[in-house]
């Protein structure tokens, strides 16, 4: 194995640990509409800097930053919602799970291309682990619906953005310079949304939870600047399946640090959604 190719994989499960790890300092801030704040802001002052020192990416990739740029903004909308509402050990692994599934389901429906025997059994897979942990705690009452619906429109939003980034790095020429932008795009519009919502005083006693938040930008950034990387390198379904590892360790996180009660059931239902992925992923063609 080359050295580039062995890295590839170091990368992303690297990427992985810290995308569970910038969720779950985004849940533990009580105020979370302060805590994606600073997170929005912490890695645009990032982005500032890496745009200053990478080249401009490539016109090619620009359809594909700026369409990522809008369903990514609409992506952490969601998820903040989600985690507004619900346990960080149940709404995280929905949010990653059903991204992968409905990548899946939206090749047959709208592509016209079938499943093969390995992909249709990883659906199937998925689609268990994640009746498990929408039923974790018992049959959904309406009051959960609506932190179970933006979990899963999370998902969407990054089976999309997935798709967008994977093909639109491989038409930039600078992967530093296609993540700078995607950040740099993406980070000031939350904070202006959500400025407009709460007002000029917005980070009024966010002095607490300040390193919190900037620790969570800067992950956030490195996580998916390494993905980014490893999508311009290496094979996009495999980097997938390798990826979603961090659902096992946010379901650590939740059990370690937010002290939920998972149970045999939830803990069950994540490594089944974790299973589903790698089988799906690893046998497409």
């Amino acid at each position: 194995m080359s050295e580039v190719g062995s890295a590839v994989p170091v990368a992303v499960l690297t990427a992985a640990v810290l995308h569970a790890v910038w969720n779950g300092l985004a849940h533990r801030i009580p105020d979370k509409l302060v805590g994606f704040t600073l997170i929005n802001l912490t890695y645009t002052a990032c982005a500032l800097v890496l745009v200053a020192v990478n080249p401009l990416p490539a016109a090619g990739s620009w359809p594909y930053l700026l369409a990522s740029t809008a369903v990514q903004t609409i992506s952490t909308v969601l998820l903040l919602r989600a985690y507004q509402l619900g346990d960080f050990g149940q709404m995280y692994p929905i949010a990653r799970g059903s991204a992968p599934l409905l990548v899946a389901l939206l090749s047959v429906t709208v592509l016209d291309r079938p499943l093969g025997g390995g992909e249709l059994l990883g659906v199937l897979v998925i689609c268990c682990g994640l009746i498990g942990l929408a039923l974790a705690k018992g049959v959904p009452g309406r009051a959960q619906l609506p932190a179970l619906g933006a979990a899963a429109g999370t998902g969407v939003m990054i089976a999309v953005y997935t798709v967008l980034d994977g093909s639109g790095v491989r038409h930039a020429g600078s992967v530093g310079g296609y993540v700078a932008w995607l950040f740099l795009l993406q980070g000031p519009v939350l904070v202006l949304v959500v400025r407009l919502r709460r007002g000029p005083g917005l980070l009024t006693g966010a002095r607490p939870v300040l390193a919190v938040g900037v620790a969570g930008g800067v992950l956030s950034l490195t996580a998916y600047g390494l993905v980014v990387w490893a999508q311009s390198r290496g094979s996009l379904a495999a980097i997938a399946a390798l990826r979603e590892t961090s659902i096992v360790i946010a379901a650590l996180i939740a059990t370690v640090v937010f002290r939920e009660r998972l149970g045999r059931l939830r803990m069950t239902a994540a490594a089944t959604v974790l299973a589903g992925i790698v089988v799906l992923e690893l046998a497409r063609p």
